[in-house]
């Protein structure tokens, strides 16, 4: 298996970027209605996807278009159980209709980090994915709880970690308020490609070195560069053969 490179799109992107992207990237994480996205954009991206030969995904957020689905807020394990219902079986509706299967399923945002670092909403996530999609992988951090835990419930699980944003000592990401949250500059993004692929770890804001074994890449695509960045991280990736 080579590296999957993903990325988050449906998000409200120009289409020329979500066809750019699509160009260079292995799995689509298309936003499903929560945080972003409405049936045309769902849509639109799954039959790009299909057209480019890029895995489908669900890419579920909280219900905050003016945050982005990035700002914390309140949710019970119940609440997280009816939006997956609502926005991943949207997704997977489209993606059947449009003669393709729904290949994973990526939380976003702030929902990503509280069912990681929340045990009963990581709990109610796996159940959720594990009843009505077993069939789909599961992308989560790497070494993270949810990944921890889909595997235990038997489920297909894709460790990730992310090109464009910094890691903390426990492996963590630094939140986007502070500093050093961003990694934009190129240069640094193909160091950290080689460290993940070279080295299995990503290095900390604190210059600690972080081990890390995933199995997908990130690229955000509302990120400057974005297009580049996958394509660099494309190219790389032709060139060697990680696991």
């Amino acid at each position: 298996m080579t590296l999957d490179l993903n990325c988050d799109l449906g998000e409200g992107e120009p289409l020329s970027r979500t066809r750019g992207l699509m160009q260079w990237i292995t799995s689509a994480n298309v936003a499903c209605g929560g945080h972003a996205g409405n049936v045309q954009t769902m849509e639109t991206c799954v039959r790009l996807a299909i057209a480019s030969g890029v895995n489908v995904g669900a890419h579920p957020g909280s219900l905050d278009r003016a945050g982005f689905g990035r700002i914390g807020s309140t949710i019970t394990g119940a609440a997280l159980k009816l939006l997956l219902l609502h926005q991943v079986g949207a997704l997977e509706r489209i993606a059947h209709a449009e003669g393709c299967r729904m290949h994973h399923v990526k939380l976003h945002g702030f929902l990503y980090h509280a069912s990681d670092a929340d045990e009963s909403l990581g709990k109610a996530y796996v159940a959720s994915v594990a009843r009505w999609w077993p069939e789909a992988r599961i992308y989560a951090r790497a070494g993270g709880t949810v990944s921890e835990m889909a595997r235990e419930a038997g489920l297909l699980v894709w460790e990730e970690a992310f090109l464009d944003r910094g890691y903390s000592n426990d492996g963590t990401l630094v939140p986007r308020t502070a500093t050093g949250a961003l990694l934009l500059d190129l240069g640094g993004m193909r160091e950290r490609l080689r460290a993940i692929v070279s080295d299995h770890r990503v290095r900390a804001v604190s210059g600690e070195a972080v081990p890390i074994r995933p199995q997908t890449v990130c690229i955000h695509g509302d990120a400057p560069r974005a297009i580049a960045r996958a394509a660099a991280a494309r190219k790389f990736l032709e060139l060697v053969n990680p696991y």
